[in-house]
């Protein structure tokens, strides 16, 4: 039996009682861990493909130590420019040991699942609260022109004044044009009066005749 797991990074065949070395973990030495990241699983000639991972299998490990690895020497040169530098690097790694590949769930995957389960309710009740803010805006938005709507009222009443104020000039035009047609009536009287005047000019007048002869003013 065998499985294929990711550890820091890395995938590695491992089988119980088998010893690997993975890139530094923050554990202890003596610290007993568990490995959850389990994509592959060979038991008895079947094997198992996670997507990604295989639930139900974990793989419990010891660690031994810490240490580092064989130097990589880091050599760069460019020619004809005298440029050439060495360089060494040693990896940390640490030194597990497989104790054994199990089926079971670990705890802390669980506190994970609890946490994950704790962010989505979360999630759940800002959405939850998010309409409720949006209904709260919308009443609040409709409560305004209501408001504004009583005001017109107002403007109305301000109408009705403006409309009494603007009767009254009318009542002065149609004084101002009684007034106008007494002073009409009496200048159209007066023509008349001396058109009389003229007749009786007229009546008073001697009439001339071809016979009388024009009399000497003494």
């Amino acid at each position: 039996m065998f499985a294929i797991v990711e550890v820091a990074g890395q995938q590695f065949k491992v089988e119980k009682d088998q010893n690997i070395f993975v890139h530094r973990l923050d554990e202890k030495e003596g610290d007993k861990i568990v490995l959850d990241k389990v994509l592959l699983v060979e038991e008895k000639g079947t094997a198992l493909v996670g997507t990604p991972t295989v639930e139900g299998y974990i793989i419990k490990a010891t660690v031994l130590t810490h240490v580092k690895g064989d130097k990589v020497k880091v050599f760069k040169k460019k020619r004809r420019k005298g440029y050439q530098v060495m360089n060494g690097h040693r990896q940390y790694f640490t030194e597990i040991h497989i104790d054994g590949i199990e089926k079971g769930k670990t705890p802390a995957k669980k506190a994970a699942d609890k946490g994950e389960t704790a962010a989505a309710k979360s999630v759940k009740t800002e959405k939850a609260a998010a309409p409720a803010k949006k209904t709260e805006a919308k009443a609040k938005a409709t409560a305004k022109p209501a408001a504004k709507k009583t005001a017109p009222v107002k403007k109305e009443t301000k109408a009705g004044s403006t409309t009494a104020k603007t009767t009254k000039p009318k009542v002065e035009k149609a004084t101002a044009t009684k007034k106008a047609g007494a002073s009409g009536a009496k200048a159209a009287a007066k023509p008349k009066a001396t058109a009389k005047k003229t007749e009786t000019k007229k009546k008073t007048a001697p009439k001339k005749s071809s016979g009388d002869t024009p009399k000497e003013e003494k």
